[in-house]
This record gives C-alpha cells, structure tokens and sequence, in this order.
C-alpha cells in the first residue's frame, strides 16, 4: 500500500511563539505557504496568558519594552509595525506611569526612570555626580550600536566598568537589565546589554489595557488574513536530518512532512533535542513569581507610583543560580495596574507581582504535596520580601486580607507548560546571532537567536525570515 505523500511547505515553523508568529506573518505577505506546529493548545509560548478560575493571567508580561511616542522613527517597534502591516493603534499600548531600581535594606538608594531618559539621566546625575560623563558615554555608545549586533561575547560589566568607576552605579544599571534579558550569571553579553539598554531606558515600557492577549489577536488575524496555516496541539517530536539539511518533520501523531526552510523558535537546546542530540550539562537560571490578585487597585494601598520596580537588599547584587530554592534577596515587583491607561480607565482588579530567581533542581521531582507546601511558603517569603521596597501599609491594612486570588509559577511550571528545559525563560547563555544551526535550511529566531522580550522576539522573528528565507529585504511597505 502507497504511503500519501507528506504535506509540502516552504517554510515549517515550530513553536507560536511571538517569533514565530511574526516570521509567519513576514513570509506569508510575500507568498510563502508557511504552516506554524505548536505542541500546545495556546499560542504565545512564554509572553502567553492562561485563565484560572475565571480570571486571565499574563505569563510573562510585565511591560512592553521598545515603547516610543507616534512618529519617533528608526525604532525596533515601528519596524515591526511596517514590516508585518500592523497599526500602531491596533496594540494599544499604554505608557508606563514611572518605575525605579531601589537598593539597600530597605531600598534606600534609588535611581528612577520612566519612557523619557532624562529622568533617568538626571537621577544619574544627583546621586553619582562623579559618574555622570561615564554613565551619559554608555548612552552614546547603546545609541550608535546596531540593533542586532554581531554577538562578541564581551562582557557588559567590563564596559561599565571602562566608563564608571562606582560598583553601586553599575550593579543598579546591571539589576534591571539581567532581571529582563541575561542568561548569564553575574553578567551580560555586551550586545545583549546594548539590546536592553536601549529597550528599557533610552525607549521604555508600556501595556495593552487588557494585557498581552491584545497582542496575541492581533498577530493571529494577520497571519490568518495572510494565509498563513496553523496546528495547534501538533509537536514535532524529530526532526530528520539528510545531507546537512532539515529533510523532514516527524509530528507527534508519526505524520512527516517536508518544507524547503525549517525556522525553529522553542530554543537551542530544544531544536538539537529534536535532532538527537543529547542535552548539554550546563547552569541555566530559573525564576518563581507570585501572582496576587487584590480586592482594590494597588494605590488604594498606597503603592500607586510604581509601575516596576527592580529590587536589591545586599551589598553587591548577585544574580546567579541560588543555592536553595529561591533568592529572593532581589528581583522585580510588577503593579500592571500603574500604567496610564486613560481618564475613567482602571483594571477591573488589583494586581501584584514579583519575579525572584529560583534553582530548577531544588523544585524539580519534589513529591507533589512537598511541592505545594514549599510553594505556599515562599509565596510569603517572596511577598515579604518585596514589601520591603515598597511604601509601608496604612494601620490595619494588611495585604493578606487585600488577597482574592493568587498563583505562582516555579521553574518547572515555565518546562512543563512550554517544553523549555530546566525552566529556563531566557535560554543559553551563548546566543546564536545569525540564528543558523548545523542544518543548511534549519534557523533559530527568538530568545536563543538572542532578541528578548515581546518586541524583541517579533523583531528576531521578522529579521531572521528576512536574512534566510527572503534573503533581501524586501521594500517597506
């Protein structure tokens, strides 16, 4: 009996992630059939949303970086506008209200910064006076820096350092940028620096109204109305390699098809697993969140002001794999609820996050009732912790009876719900800048081609079906 012929595509991408989504977007514009594979039953991979008990929850949203006001050209969100056809009204994002990197016991040293760099500059400027001509040349050199650099290997502190001369200026600077986008311990690639600085402080952070999912119709009405295909709930579990070329997909269900290009979003280590290649030892950093829903908005609480903020309690600010479960000596408190959303316009509750690195291995095959008590109690150590660096409660109003709902996320929740090893969000350390692999027709595009964030994936996305699949980049339209 003869074998149906296996289904042909020009372009196979695995993962509906924002990269991948955006690179379908990009290549169906211009005629390619592409046909997006996602294991899951929701697109989004790690910037998704999932519903508990009736409520949406982001998963990895904390802010849109790469935010900039209508008609700033030469900017990585409006190539992504041009290049995938997409209003900027169609977004809807919303500015940050202001955010800070607070240090010390209780944050008593503090550098502010919102979407206009001269408070940030300013701020700079009054607490390290001596740091300012230092700190304003790391500015005009992320300014002059390509996009997409070529991926050195440089170290970002020894950079700093060449410019500033105080450790505090550089750890504060260093926080938010490591707590946003490193895979590496204790430092940055220097690019990968360049690439946040400039996402976070020279351009800033905003937020749709009702969360990432605005993003998420949006992208998926493109790439529908481009004719691009998509499987949901449809892995692919190898890919077959003949002659140094991506020969064949083999799906989950034993179904194989073929495409002339393959662009793999779900990681390095992922994509060489689908090849059979063994997985490489290695440190990855992991990370928890605790995620409370409150009964009013964070300012009836007094914490109205703050829309992120990067946290530090230690002398010198460590961020590496903890020893035990979870660090929470630092990381980042998010309030979604502190974006200018517009007169009359409030979330309809209140929410308070914070992000702590965590060790996989620590959570990692705990028996499940172990597992939920570990959980529950560092969700209030976390919490705890966190408060430190935030204005203190009025008399009598405690958080914990402000609390309606709650989850946390440890690093296994990040590896069971979006297949990246050992939990790790922002993948390898080392970063494949051309997003080529061994394969002649097989590319990387998202967080291990070495663009982060939301903006970040749809440009990798975007940028790496320009550069393999169409080549040159065809005319803005």
């Amino acid at each position: 009996m003869l074998r149906p012929p296996s289904p042909k595509y020009d372009v196979a991408i695995i993962g509906a992630g924002l990269s991948g989504l955006a690179a379908g977007i990009r290549l169906a514009h211009f005629g390619k059939r592409v046909c997006i594979f996602e294991r899951h039953n929701a697109v989004g991979g790690l910037n998704g949303f999932y519903s508990l008990d009736g409520r949406k929850y982001d998963v990895g949203l904390h802010a849109v970086t790469n935010f900039v006001p209508q008609g700033v050209r030469g900017t990585p969100l409006g190539k992504i506008l041009r290049q995938l056809r997409i209003e900027r009204e169609q977004f809807a994002l919303c500015p940050q209200k202001g955010s800070r990197v607070a240090f010390g016991p209780r944050g008593e040293c503090v550098l502010r910064f919102s979407n206009d760099f001269a408070l940030l500059e300013s701020e700079v400027v009054s607490r390290f006076p001596a740091q300012a001509d230092g700190f304003r040349r790391i500015a005009r050199f992320v300014r002059e820096a390509p996009l997409m650099g070529a991926g050195s290997g440089a170290s970002a502190r020894g950079y700093i350092r060449e410019a500033v001369s105080d450790p505090l200026l550089e750890d504060m600077l260093l926080c938010a940028l490591m707590f946003y986008g490193s895979a590496r311990e204790d430092d940055m690639d220097l690019d990968q620096f360049t690439i946040m600085f400039r996402a976070l402080f020279l351009e800033g952070f905003a937020r749709p109204f009702e969360g990432v999912r605005v993003m998420m119709r949006v992208l998926l009405a493109k790439y529908r109305e481009a004719g691009g295909e998509r499987r949901m709930k449809c892995g692919v579990r190898r890919i077959v390699a003949q002659a140094g070329r991506a020969a064949a997909l083999v799906l989950d269900s034993g179904e194989e098809i073929t495409a002339s290009h393959v662009l793999s979003s779900i990681g390095a280590a992922e994509t060489a697993a689908l090849l059979g290649e063994p997985p490489q030892p290695g440190r990855t950093l992991g990370y928890v969140e605790t995620i409370s829903v409150l009964d009013r908005p964070p300012s009836a609480l007094g914490w109205g002001d703050d829309t992120i903020v990067f946290f530090n309690d230690s002398e010198r600010f460590s961020y590496r794999n903890p020893a035990e479960q979870v660090d929470p000596r630092s990381g980042v408190i998010c309030f979604p609820n502190n974006f200018d959303y517009g007169a009359g316009r409030e979330l309809p509750e209140g929410f308070f996050r914070v992000t702590c690195l965590a060790n996989y291995d620590r959570w990692a095959r705990l028996p499940e009732e172990r597992y939920r008590a570990d959980k529950t109690r560092w969700f209030g150590e976390i919490q705890e912790s966190a408060k430190r660096f935030l204005p203190a409660l009025a008399p009598g109003d405690a958080l914990e009876r402000a609390i309606v709902a709650r989850d946390m996320f440890t690093p296994t929740t990040v590896e069971r719900y979006t297949g990246h090893f050992r939990g790790a969000i922002y993948g390898a350390a080392v970063k494949a800048r051309d997003g080529r692999t061994a394969l002649s027709n097989l590319y990387l595009c998202g967080t291990d081609q070495g663009m982060l964030g939301i903006v970040g994936s749809m440009l990798s996305g975007i940028s790496m079906a320009n550069g393999h699949i169409l080549k040159a980049p065809a005319p803005e339209p």
